[in-house]
């Protein structure tokens, strides 16, 4: 996922005009925000479902 986003960061920072480019850099911001936000949503719902199973087996045991 690092190497995904190191390439995705650098593609994303080559422009043509250097002279103008704030607007571009909110963008790739916005960009790079909006994927760790779909990574962190992943993971934890990821560990919400595996939590829930382990939480129920242990309510089963018991």
């Amino acid at each position: 996922m690092l190497t995904f986003l190191s390439y995705a960061q650098t593609f994303l920072t080559r422009t043509v005009n250097r002279e103008d480019d704030r607007g571009a850099t909110a963008v790739e911001y916005g960009l790079m925000v909006a994927l760790i936000a779909i990574v962190i949503i992943g993971a934890v719902t990821a560990v919400g479902v595996n939590l829930n199973d382990l939480f129920n087996t242990i309510a089963g045991a018991l």
